[in-house]
């Protein structure tokens, strides 16, 4: 496959592209959260282990920015702001379950103790 360029930074393959949207530590994590319920930022700090404020919001912009999340605001005192998954966002879904299916297939076969 041919490299090409998207927002002014070159890619070589469809995968690197991919994961450049929704790969990282949290992206997935968040968006697993979201593909059943709308919820809170504070709702989801919770949910989610060892993740900074900063780094959740630096994430929750980004995939909003990709349009795999949607961020509504209501305009309230004190604010208030749900966040859910897009059509987009829900596609990710199958390949989410595949790698964590993978992953606890490897947790498994590597003999860890773990709850899952």
């Amino acid at each position: 496959m041919p490299s090409f360029k998207h927002n002014n930074k070159l890619y070589y393959n469809p995968v690197e592209f991919a994961m450049g949207r929704i790969g990282g530590t949290w992206k997935m994590p968040i968006m697993w959260r979201l593909k059943d319920k709308t919820m809170r930022y504070s709702e989801l700090k919770r949910n989610i282990p060892h993740i900074t404020g900063k780094m959740l919001t630096t994430q929750l912009r980004e995939l909003e920015k990709e349009g795999f999340v949607h961020r509504k605001v209501y305009p309230v005192v004190p604010p208030k702001v749900e966040y859910s998954i897009t059509e987009k966002g829900k596609t990710c879904i199958p390949i989410i379950t595949t790698i964590r299916d993978y992953g606890i297939f490897l947790i498994k076969r590597e003999g860890i103790d773990i709850d899952i």
